[in-house]
């Protein structure tokens, strides 16, 4: 069995240096790990200084970091701080209060609809299924001004 790590329990001022971070270079977003796969909740932060990435997963206490391909040899390297699922939800409950662009819209729906709309064992209901859809395209509907 796995065992997950716990989103650690983030000060006001970490939990607004987040939700800054997030508003400014991040995304909350549903992708796809497969074709056939329901949409997963993931916050993701794209930046070329590992080092602030860091520093995010630090004060998370969760996620990963990966390196994303560099395709001219002028482009700096750059990463990806990225959580997802129920630990992500757990994320945007901290940082929620502190955001101010649409991904904050994003994250009050997510948090609102997300968990009820994701059966744990991925076998939906016709209604849940046609419920679910709806979710995502309102999710997806919330976009900047």
């Amino acid at each position: 069995m796995t065992t997950y790590q716990k989103v650690r329990k983030m000060s006001s001022e970490e939990a607004a240096y987040l939700a800054g971070l997030i508003d400014g270079e991040g995304t909350v977003t549903l992708t796809k790990r497969e074709k056939s796969a329901q949409r997963s909740i993931v916050i993701t932060i794209a930046n070329t200084e590992r080092c602030l990435l860091e520093f995010t997963l630090s004060i998370v206490g969760v996620g990963r970091i990966s390196s994303k391909l560099t395709y001219k040899e002028n482009h700096a390297p750059s990463y990806v701080y990225q959580v997802s699922g129920r630990q992500a939800l757990t994320v945007l409950e901290q940082i929620v209060p502190f955001m101010h662009s649409y991904k904050k819209e994003r994250a009050i729906l997510a948090l609102s609809d997300y968990i009820r709309l994701t059966p744990r064992n991925g076998r939906y209901s016709q209604k849940q299924f046609a419920d679910r859809e709806l979710f995502v395209k309102d999710f997806f509907a919330l976009t900047a001004k």
